[in-house]
């Protein structure tokens, strides 16, 4: 008779196949998530504060009012189609291949107005753009 106490095994647990459920339900999870995109800031645009910088005049100047009417160089613009915005650009620029346009817009004025104006002049070739800001009351 064998009388030695039996020696226990200890219990081997293999973490491998939860590793591999848990990478499952991660990538599952990553998948059939959706993210809807909800804002809840409200802004008020264009105040920018910083130093002025001494730049060369705009050779175009490009205003948009509150209600989306585009003047060029303070000359109002007939319609707010995009052709004829850029014949107005083309027409201020004269022979001028890479002026700089500042773009000057109330803080009312439809997006879609800023967007046209911006798309009117990248048309063109005229990738040098400057915003005008004014500064904030505290």
């Amino acid at each position: 008779m064998n009388m030695q106490p039996r020696r226990r095994e200890e219990p081997d647990v293999n973490l491998t196949p939860l590793i591999d459920v848990v990478f499952l339900l991660l990538i599952f999870f990553m998948v059939s998530t959706t993210f809807e995109r909800e804002t809840e800031i409200t802004i008020e645009l264009p105040e920018a504060s910083g130093k002025q910088v001494d730049v060369v005049p705009a050779k175009i100047d490009i205003t948009i009012d509150a209600k989306g009417r585009y003047f060029i160089n303070e000359i109002e613009v007939i319609n707010t189609e995009i052709e004829t915005l850029k014949k107005a650009i083309s027409k201020a620029a004269g022979k001028e291949k890479k002026p700089r346009v500042l773009l000057s817009a109330d803080k009312d004025t439809p997006h879609q107005a800023v967007i046209r104006a911006m798309d009117a002049a990248r048309q063109l070739g005229f990738v040098n753009l400057t915003f005008a800001t004014s500064k904030p009351t505290d």
